[in-house]
């Protein structure tokens, strides 16, 4: 019984989404890999994959087993690197997951600082607004607004935030400056969409009332990025964290409407749901990039220079 061959072969099966291809990877035939996973499961006598014809999908036991078997990879993969090279050498991947907006501003700065310190590490940065599964994706880190919604994950706030609506001077003087939600329906709105989820509907807070507006968009993205470009050319109002955009106001590029109110994509009350959040799975057993960059990152947004 090879435990390590079988997380390796496990490990393989989701990345590529199937037996066949982890076989191919691996150098062995689909009977084998078919044969080995239900032996797997059978010793744990927990199903591992939801399996069909065209699709598959880790349960709630696979995807703890195959989170697991990755940081144990990585970790026998570090020390044999560590092993031949004789030095206690920082090298290796470092996968990073940050919306497209933050990411360029300032994930991606600190990451190329970082790299600078530690040239054996080989960075892979993600930048897109959608939400990331860390668990089935492979990624190491996920930088993330809003709050958590799994339990067995870790999160640490790398700073506050709020969501904030805004403009640039050119538009509000073309078409006004809305006083209330309501009158949003009448403007421009700029809106992002996400998981094919198109975010139209605004919620406002101020003091213990609450209400939402359906507003009636001119142009969507699924990229937070060219959701602040078309706000500072002009075409309308857009809702973005003012982490996002706080250079921009200070600069007198846009300026920030309605805030007398507390705007959001969702309902929620929660004074912490727009912080900027750093996810990750464990640090105990972590390679020391990981471990290093983490401690890097929650560092420079302390003092932040970007």
């Amino acid at each position: 019984m090879d435990k390590f061959a079988d997380m390796t072969m496990f490990v393989s099966i989701v990345k590529h989404k199937g037996l066949a291809a982890a076989g191919r990877e691996l150098g062995l035939s689909p009977a084998t890999v078919t044969s080995r996973l239900k032996a797997l499961e059978q010793r744990y006598g927990v199903k591992l994959l939801n399996r069909s014809t065209r699709h598959l999908s880790l349960t709630d036991s696979g995807a703890l087993y195959y989170q697991s078997s990755l940081e144990i990879i990585n970790n026998v993969n570090e020390a044999e690197s560590l092993l031949q090279s004789g030095l206690n050498e920082v090298k290796g991947t470092l996968k990073i997951a940050a919306p497209s907006d933050i990411g360029r501003q300032a994930i991606l700065p600190i990451l190329t600082s970082f790299c600078q310190q530690y040239p054996n590490v080989i960075p892979h940065l993600y930048l897109n607004d959608t939400l990331t599964n860390i668990t089935e994706s492979g990624v190491d880190i996920v930088i993330r607004y809003g709050e958590l919604a799994d339990s067995s994950l870790i999160s640490r706030r790398l700073a506050s935030s709020q969501r904030v609506l805004c403009a640039s001077p050119e538009y509000l003087r073309k078409h006004g400056i809305p006083t209330t939600p309501s009158e949003l329906t009448d403007h421009h709105c700029l809106a992002l969409f996400r998981s094919h989820e198109e975010l139209t509907r605004w919620h406002f807070r101020q003091g213990d009332a609450h209400q939402s507006v359906a507003v009636q968009p001119r142009r969507f993205s699924d990229d937070g990025e060219v959701i602040r470009r078309w706000a500072l050319d002009g075409y309308g109002i857009a809702l973005k964290s003012l982490l996002d955009v706080q250079q921009d106001i200070n600069s007198d590029k846009l300026q920030v409407v309605l805030s007398d109110y507390r705007v959001n994509f969702t309902a929620s009350n929660s004074a912490s749901s727009s912080d900027l959040n750093v996810v990750y799975v464990s640090r105990q057993y972590q390679p020391k990039r990981i471990r290093l960059f983490l401690d890097f990152l929650l560092s420079e947004f302390e003092t932040p220079s970007w």
